[in-house]
């Protein structure tokens, strides 16, 4: 078979993507592809079983549509581009997550497209709640808080609140941040699929949860409402409420849904009841209205009946890997506590050793002070001991100064002692001379006065002898050439005999007087030598106790 042949024979080819939540895909259809065989495409490469939910989306002319599985891809009213845009999305929403969401992948794509919802405010949140939902979304993308790893700031880059909220409350981004890190840290030991599923077990129980709004009209005046079809039934709303439904059929309750153009009829189960019809603006949004009444209501049932063998089987399984990775979850968080434990006995012990090479090294560095201080005191010890010897030497040296100037102590208090007994001998012989001068003075005085009694009692004498010669020799007038010398020569009488005898005693009281005279002036003067002695020898005793008061 040639190359050419074999080119003819493959079949043709058209060029799809596929748009997840999170990711996207490319695959090459064949162009008798069925809608389902596109989506089985899908499935099998995203590894998903629970397909029920899920439905590819595309949109034309401004209407979102759901691709429809029994029809050909290509025959359907798609937009005309290549690659074919489709979104992979989920069409149906279980009415509680725990229970129908079986598979991991299931879970997850649900999660992703809830919190894209609630972040493009397609489903309305509260604040309080919109914080605790980004903490288990927070939980589920960085597993267990860890300060030490996630440090202020971390969140920055992650959309986690609707711009709603943001706008309502004036918070920093920090603020913000710190609210959901409180939540977040108590979160600990949950898993991304256990953190996911509490995202959805909250966000299933939200108004707008699950709903597909369409706008209709109660009659042909156009009064404008809206409807909702979700998981539980048909709900009607005001178009400015879509929280509260005015008014709701469940599927248990209804009989029939049909269309007729735009015109769309419910009939209730209980006959009696009114038939509630409305208008809608196209008859593709009937169409759409109704398909998604259909499949809402074929789940509806399902639920309600035994569960298939898939089911059954799918649910055994999704049982058996919840045990096992509880099993393995449980042995995680072991290992982790046992890794944190030994991470803290690790820390614990870097601590401790870096605590005891802090140690060493301060005992080094006290050991190095300690011999810089002992060779500081061996110097100065050294100098201490040539200090005590000059010490020792100097206090020999006092103590010989002290006993010197203790013996010249006792021999200045001796010279002293002697010197004061010398000057009271001084003051006593200076007494005395006083009073021998004094006694001398008188008996000089007594002798003046005797001396000059003497005289005149010569005078008297002489004049008397001169009298008793005028009378008894008056030839001694006329010869005056003989002097009384010879006429004591001569052989006078008694009176003139008397005379030179008394002549005699004068000059020897005179010789006398003379005579103590000079010995009262030589003793004088050495009295007065003696006291300039002793007043030299007073002035050097002073200096020398002045001397010793320095010494000392």
């Amino acid at each position: 078979m040639s190359i050419r042949g074999l080119k003819k024979k493959q079949p043709k080819t058209f060029k799809v993507k596929i748009i997840t939540v999170d990711a996207e895909m490319e695959f090459s259809c064949e162009m008798k592809w069925k809608g389902k065989d596109l989506f089985d495409l899908v499935c099998r490469a995203l590894g998903l079983r629970e397909t029920w939910f899920f439905g590819l989306q595309y949109t034309i002319k401004g209407m979102c549509n759901w691709l429809k599985m029994d029809k050909k891809v290509l025959d359907q009213e798609i937009p005309k581009e290549d690659p074919i845009s489709f979104h992979f999305l989920a069409k149906f929403y279980p009415e509680k997550v725990e229970e129908e969401l079986l598979q991991e992948i299931t879970q997850h794509l649900f999660f992703l497209q809830v919190k894209k919802q609630i972040l493009d405010e397609e489903i309305y949140c509260s604040p309080e709640a919109t914080v605790l939902l980004a903490s288990y979304a927070v939980q589920a993308k960085y597993g267990d808080y860890d300060p030490n790893f996630h440090e202020p700031g971390f969140l920055a880059h992650d959309e986690l609140l609707p711009k709603r909220v943001l706008r309502q409350y004036q918070l920093t981004a920090e603020m913000w941040e710190e609210k959901i890190t409180a939540w977040y840290a108590e979160h600990r030991g949950i898993a991304r699929d256990e953190a996911e599923m509490n995202y959805l077990k909250i966000a299933q129980d939200l108004e707008m949860y699950g709903v597909n709004y369409f706008p209709i009209a109660q009659n042909k005046n156009h009064t404008d409402l809206l409807l909702g079809v979700d998981a539980k039934g048909i709900h009607i709303y005001s178009i400015n409420n879509r929280f509260s439904p005015n008014k709701s059929f469940e599927w248990s309750a209804i009989r029939n849904i049909s269309y007729s153009e735009k015109e769309l009829t419910i009939k209730p189960l209980d006959k009696k009841a009114e038939v509630f019809k409305f208008f809608s603006s196209q008859l593709k949004v009937n169409k759409l209205i109704l398909q998604l009444c259909i499949g809402n209501h074929d789940l509806f049932m399902r639920r309600r009946k035994v569960d298939s063998i898939e089911i059954q089987q799918m649910k055994a399984q999704a049982r058996e890997e919840k045990a096992r990775k509880k099993m393995e979850n449980q042995r995680l968080a072991r290992e982790k506590q046992l890794r944190e434990e030994a991470e803290r006995a690790k820390e614990e012990l870097e601590r401790r050793l870096f605590q005891l090479e802090d140690e060493a090294r301060q005992a080094n560095e006290a050991l190095l002070r300690s011999q810089e201080a002992a060779e500081l005191l061996a110097e100065k010890a050294q100098i201490a001991e040539e200090e005590a010897k000059l010490l020792a030497q100097n206090a020999a040296e006092a103590e010989q100064e002290r006993q010197r100037l203790e013996i010249t102590a006792l021999k200045t208090k001796e010279e002293k002692r002697l010197m004061e007994q010398k000057m009271r001998e001084a003051e006593l012989i200076a007494v005395k001379l006083v009073k021998e001068s004094d006694r001398r003075a008188k008996e000089a005085e007594h002798l003046k006065q005797d001396l000059h009694e003497a005289r005149e009692a010569e005078r008297k004498a002489k004049q008397k002898l001169l009298d008793i010669t005028r009378l008894n020799y008056p030839h001694m007038v006329k010869y005056p050439q003989y002097s009384p010398a010879d006429a004591r020569d001569a052989n006078f009488d008694k009176g003139s005999i008397k005379l030179d005898l008394k002549d005699i005693d004068l000059k020897r009281l005179s010789f006398e007087i003379e005579r103590e005279r000079l010995d009262y002036l030589e003793k004088s003067r050495k009295f007065e030598d003696r006291l300039k002695e002793l007043k030299s020898e007073i002035h050097a005793l002073k200096l020398e106790e002045k001397q010793s008061g320095l010494y000392s």
